[in-house]
């Protein structure tokens, strides 16, 4: 009876054994979505943790084009979706203009020199809320010379978005109010640290303080926790000639600024100690 018991014992615990090496092995996608409570795009996450920043360029006899993004930015899918859509809109729309050039170019009978655009996305910022990216872009369509501009974007994890930082603001003019007597105050220091002088004249073309909410405005982090450092970026031509250059002009994140917040995005923000 013992022996038979015995028996019966080693061919169950090989059928079970049996089983589980015939079963698959889930990946860690596939173990991620299967967590309770675990939101639908958990394999997607997981799947995108294991990627790289996106670093693309090309180069011919037509165009130059170069656009990349840092790896906080690619492991979140959704927003390199829109990272990747946002290149190749770029490249198509250099390509067209290159070529309609280039065979106006070839027409006439005079030299084509090829068009450009070379953007990159860096981190600025990355708190528990909010990815905060910058981006430089130099272009060149033809011309005397090249051009360089400036953009920006939030990724606020909480609702799965893509914002502009005036969008956490009450208003253009609220965020102005704060910050149009600093940004003032800091070109003139940036213009006289390069040994220029700042015409104020009325008639003067670049005589006029611009307002910040008209230029690129990048919101940075100094713990990873809160939204505390604020630079505006202005482009060539907007207070000088081309010459001059662009101007990245750091300002203080103060009360005033941090009082012009939506009320939603308040926590979110802290003034400069």
């Amino acid at each position: 009876m013992l022996r038979r018991h015995r028996t019966a014992l080693l061919l169950l615990s090989s059928a079970l054994l049996a089983s589980a090496c015939s079963q698959k092995s889930p990946t860690p996608a596939e173990a991620a979505a299967a967590v309770p409570g675990a939101p639908p795009s958990a394999a997607a996450d997981v799947a995108a943790g294991g990627t790289s920043a996106s670093d693309v360029e090309e180069t011919n006899d037509l165009i130059a084009f170069a656009y990349s993004y840092p790896l906080e930015a690619a492991r979140i899918p959704e927003l390199a979706a829109l990272l990747d859509a946002a290149r190749a809109a770029q490249r198509s729309a250099l390509v067209d203009a290159a070529a309609r050039d280039k065979a106006v170019a070839d027409k006439e009978g005079f030299s084509y020199h090829a068009h450009s655009h070379l953007q990159s996305w860096k981190r600025i910022a990355d708190t528990p809320r909010f990815l905060s990216l910058s981006s430089e872009i130099a272009t060149y369509m033809g011309g005397a010379h090249g051009m360089q501009s400036f953009d920006s974007l939030l990724w606020d994890r909480s609702h799965a978005k893509r914002l502009k930082p005036l969008d956490l603001f009450k208003s253009g003019e609220a965020f102005d109010k704060a910050a149009n007597d600093d940004l003032c105050a800091a070109i003139e220091r940036a213009k006289a640290a390069r040994g220029i002088s700042w015409s104020r004249d009325p008639d003067s073309p670049f005589g006029k303080c611009p307002s910040a909410s008209t230029q690129t405005v990048w919101l940075g982090s100094s713990d990873g926790k809160y939204l505390d450092r604020l630079t505006i970026a202005i482009a060539p031509y907007e207070i000088g000639p081309y010459a001059e250059g662009s101007y990245k002009i750091n300002l203080p994140m103060s009360e005033a600024i941090v009082n012009a917040v939506k009320p939603e995005y308040a926590r979110d923000f802290r003034p400069a100690s």
